[in-house]
């Protein structure tokens, strides 16, 4: 054997191992989001436990408060904590809307799968309509979070609990098996998402038996009992043709989805403010609109 090949087979091997140590850290350790200090200079951010989870609850410092709570589901392919600009874009959320930010610290992948994460967060969705009006609640969620919002929407329709005034999605992930046609062809444009990587994510978050499953999928999900859904997607997101799809099956069944397109913009471009800033400040004074609008 050559000296050569021995290094290239010393250096697979090291790869190996290193992938293996990585994978079983992210079994074991369970990941939390943690808030940063900068968002409490502008507002009070208290940290409640529900099903020994931590739960943000975000208000602004100054003016006079809303009455609209938002139920946010922070995105990160179901596999990562709330990001620094996930906690920028809840501090200007908060501040320009006057309304209470509600953030659950959900259980991640590998360590957890689909079921654990809607073991916490439904019972944390009926809690909070015990105590919010949903005329007053709008439920929000980017990527990953909107894929998972939407789901579990879907699930507590089924129930017939009461569902929220609004819902918004940034970005949806709405299918993990990412098997659209079309999706091919947008991967030339998307600068944030690669599709073979984010197909293991959705793996892992389905666990052994949720591939197929319409809380993993939503987008195979009963639209038929939810309202007032709009969606914000870019046209350079390969999560964007599965919105369209979406839409499709919501008129197929009664409903209207509104879906607000932006010619070039990217995966989650009004949170992580990536891209061009006209089209960051578009879709983020559209999603304020919104926002106010069911104030009113």
């Amino acid at each position: 054997m050559s000296i050569k090949l021995k290094i290239l087979l010393s250096m697979i091997i090291i790869v190996v191992l290193l992938a293996g140590l990585t994978v079983s850290y992210f079994l074991f350790v369970d990941i939390e989001s943690k808030e940063p200090v900068q968002i409490e200079e502008v507002c009070n951010v208290k940290i409640e436990e529900f099903d020994e989870r931590k739960v943000f609850v975000v208000t602004p410092k100054e003016g006079e408060l809303s009455n609209t709570k938002i139920l946010y589901f922070h995105g990160g392919s179901y596999m990562a904590e709330m990001s620094d600009y996930h906690w920028n874009f809840i501090r200007k959320l908060t501040i320009d809307t006057k309304s209470t930010i509600i953030i659950p610290d959900y259980p991640l992948t590998p360590k957890y799968n689909y079921k654990d994460v809607y073991n916490m967060v439904e019972p944390l969705y009926k809690e909070v309509v015990q105590k919010v009006n949903t005329e007053n609640l709008i439920v929000m969620g980017d990527s990953a979070g909107g894929g998972l919002a939407l789901g579990l929407l879907e699930k507590v329709s089924e129930e017939d609990i009461a569902i929220p005034n609004k819902t918004i999605l940034i970005s949806p992930w709405l299918d993990v098996r990412l098997t659209n046609p079309e999706i091919d062809e947008v991967q030339k444009k998307d600068k944030e998402l690669n599709k073979e990587t984010l197909k293991l994510a959705g793996i892992a978050y389905a666990g052994n038996d949720g591939i197929d499953s319409y809380l993993v999928n939503p987008l195979d999900g009963d639209l038929s009992k939810l309202k007032n859904i709009t969606i914000l997607t870019g046209t350079s997101d390969i999560l964007n043709p599965d919105v369209h799809v979406l839409a499709e099956r919501a008129k197929e069944q009664g409903r209207e989805i509104e879906v607000k397109e932006y010619e070039k913009a990217g995966h989650i471009w009004i949170v992580n403010e990536k891209g061009d800033q006209d089209l960051i400040d578009k879709g983020y004074q559209d999603l304020i609109d919104m926002v106010k609008d069911e104030t009113k």
